[in-house]
């Protein structure tokens, strides 16, 4: 009975790690410097993160190292960059590209989620001393790690100020 019993208790927590809540929402308030992944409007997790150099104000054209603000969706991912891992972001958005049409200007692209530049893993959560991306949000390879596990792709974001 106690074996029977033992079994049922093991069961249990291995379906309870095949059950893992993944993020249907993910909000990144710059001010903050935060990342946060929501499940069904329910903060799962949250990341310190590192933004654009120029961090203050929404991007308005390749090259201003400034991080996006508005709504997006994370599209498509990739492991094979000169970053341990990314997730795309699909800045820009109708707005964005109205915004640089109207000052004569591209509004850039190539906006990120991603760890830390290949064969500086060993910085670790010591990147997050200053704002360094050309206007990406850098998280640990740990931390690129586990949101690559828990966000899937079509997944809105929210970039705030």
């Amino acid at each position: 009975m106690i074996a029977v019993l033992l079994m049922g208790i093991l069961a249990a927590e291995g379906l309870a790690a095949a059950q893992t809540v993944r993020a249907d929402q993910v909000v990144v308030v710059k001010s903050e410097r935060t990342l946060t992944l929501l499940s069904q409007g329910k903060a799962i997790r949250t990341y310190k993160v590192a933004l654009g150099a120029v961090p203050v104000g929404a991007k308005e054209k390749q090259g201003d190292h400034r991080t996006p603000e508005g709504r997006y969706l994370l599209d498509r991912r990739s492991s094979q960059s000169k970053f341990y891992k990314s997730i795309h972001i699909s800045y820009p958005n109708e707005q964005d590209r109205q915004r640089a049409t109207r000052h004569g200007v591209s509004p850039g692209g190539d906006i990120m989620i991603h760890g830390l530049p290949n064969g500086f893993g060993w910085l670790g959560a010591s990147h997050r001393l200053t704002d360094w991306t050309d206007g990406c949000i850098a998280v640990t390879n740990a931390e690129i790690d586990e949101i690559w596990e828990l966000v899937p792709d079509g997944t809105p974001i929210e970039i705030r100020p």
